[in-house]
């Protein structure tokens, strides 16, 4: 496999792991990006564009990323509280009236952020018309009861959590997540990165679809503990509920799909976007712009939930918005904080080093949190930082 692209000196093992990737683990189409101190060090890609066809992957390709939208979405929260238009600790319904009911009236901003809202499910999941419908959306997560105290336990909101968070910038700003976005995030920082995708941009984005690692890959599967497995079996489990909030499956290739606003699972990255936006969480970009001050750095990071998942029934570990460095999402070191996107996307950043890192492939895995071939370019960064 013919690797395109770029890297400075001393990040070689990135592009071997890369290369490995594909010749070993099965890797059909991907882009991995880093930037170190603002500048880019690594920009590389190959494959093909879409998971099914030949047509090669070019330095443009941009994929559906999955839950590594999260991120992204959290960062615009907090840019909301550094720019004092947005309390943490206060109620959620100080600012969004409806979402006081059924109990939720002590939920505060952060417990959004954390994953500690209580509402990870919907008692009627939404089809994913009716999910694109950010009036709709907004009264049904309103309406639902939690399934814990809000504030007092934390598990993964698979989906809930795009709903949340979108009517809540949307009640404050008065503009929709996606359009916010680009106008105060991806814009100012020129990162390729989409929260409802432009029709101009659509010949840009490749093809998604499963893809399983070749068996000579099987030393390196790790099989899952047996409560993971018998919650993912379980119809009735908070995690299956958690992640068939839409119910049918979205169509991730679809037009309408790409082109609505789902700030947890639906965002269309380039690896260096990815790359770019989360090195301007941590400094200045080539030298211009940066979205978070080093306090809201500090703030993004800090560990607001720790231990056992309700719904991932795994242990975790949250900042505000972003998962941080542990067994379940393994990132660059104890200082980093990002979020992958179930079966392949990786984004995060690491202020100690200085290093964003963008990843996306076309080829999603079964994995949630730590997809091995994100996790075997993590491994080449650390490597060539040492």
């Amino acid at each position: 496999m013919d690797v395109n692209g770029t890297v400075a000196e001393g990040f070689e093992p990135v592009r071997e792991a890369f290369a490995a990737n594909f010749a070993l683990l099965g890797e059909r189409g991907a882009a991995v990006a880093v930037y170190r101190d603002g500048h880019r060090v690594v920009d590389l890609w190959a494959g093909t564009g879409d998971v099914d066809g030949e047509t090669p992957w070019e330095r443009g390709t941009a994929q559906i990323v999955r839950s590594a939208t999260k991120g992204v979405a959290a960062a615009a929260l907090l840019l909301l509280h550094q720019r004092g238009d947005l309390d943490l600790d206060a109620p959620v319904g100080t600012y969004w009236p409806e979402y006081k009911a059924a109990g939720k009236e002590h939920t505060r901003v952060r417990h959004l952020l954390s994953h500690r809202a209580g509402v990870p499910v919907l008692d009627r999941p939404l089809t994913p018309q009716e999910a694109a419908d950010p009036d709709l959306t907004a009264a049904a997560v309103a309406a639902q009861a939690p399934v814990w105290e809000p504030g007092t336990d934390h598990g993964y909101h698979a989906h809930t959590y795009g709903w949340l968070t979108g009517e809540l910038l949307r009640r404050v700003t008065g503009r929709p997540m996606g359009e916010w976005i680009a106008e105060e995030m991806t814009g100012p920082v020129g990162a390729d990165l989409w929260l409802g995708l432009p029709e101009s941009q659509h010949a840009r984005v490749g093809r998604v679809g499963p893809t399983e690692a070749p068996h000579s890959a099987g030393a390196l599967k790790t099989r899952p503990k047996r409560a993971v497995t018998e919650a993912y079996a379980d119809p009735a489990s908070l995690t299956r509920r958690a992640f068939a909030a839409i119910t049918p499956a979205p169509d991730e290739n679809s037009p309408a799909y790409r082109a609505a606003v789902l700030p947890a699972s639906n965002g269309i990255a380039t690896a260096d976007g990815l790359a770019r936006l989360y090195a301007s969480l941590i400094g200045e970009v080539d030298g211009g712009a940066r979205l978070f001050t080093p306090d809201t750095t500090e703030l993004a990071r800090t560990e607001q939930s720790a231990g056992p998942d309700r719904v991932l029934v795994v242990g975790t570990r949250f900042g505000l918005g972003y998962m941080l460095h542990g067994a379940a999402s393994p990132l660059l070191s104890p200082a980093s904080f990002g979020h992958p996107g179930r079966g392949g996307a990786l984004a995060f950043a690491d202020p100690e080093t200085g290093v964003a890192f963008g990843y996306v492939t076309n080829g999603f895995r079964k994995s949630v949190t730590a997809d091995p071939r994100a996790q075997s370019l993590v491994r080449a960064l650390r490597t060539a930082l040492a």
